[in-house]
């Protein structure tokens, strides 16, 4: 993660991913939970989309290959090892108003996109929001 200027439209005010790289806008940054969340997008990338993706992730893939739900495990995993609490990264004025819905499976044990990470290597079912491992290979 590197700090720069931001000119221009980014998908999420004050952030841009950028090959690999996150680059954040302090002076633009509406929600610092939002530098989590695009930090999963970067983790569950292939090396070769790391090379390419510019922007919004999802530009960059076809129908049906999303990873949202996955990143959105990632992030829960994270934010628990971390011990930020989940409304910093699951606020209100983002996930189309879902936030509180998110929260409440998450903590409940409803781990949606939990089969992607497990098939991508980085945890087990048993043990989640434990991982083996933060980034795909």
């Amino acid at each position: 993660m590197k700090q720069k200027q931001l000119e221009g439209d980014c998908f999420l005010p004050g952030l841009k991913i950028d090959k690999g790289t996150l680059y954040y806008d302090p002076e633009k940054l509406k929600h610092t939970g939002d530098i989590l969340h695009e930090a999963g997008h970067i983790a569950l990338m292939t090396k070769e989309e790391k090379t390419i993706i510019v922007g919004s992730v999802s530009e960059f893939r076809d129908p049906g290959k999303e990873d949202e739900i996955g990143v959105l495990c990632w992030t829960f995993a994270a934010l628990t090892h971390l011990g930020i609490p989940p409304e910093i990264v699951f606020h209100a004025d983002g996930y189309k108003g879902d936030s509180e819905t998110l929260i409440m499976g998450f903590q409940n044990g409803q781990y949606i996109g939990l089969p992607l990470l497990v098939w991508m290597g980085l945890c087990d079912y048993e043990g989640f929001p434990t991982m083996k491992k933060w980034l795909r290979e």
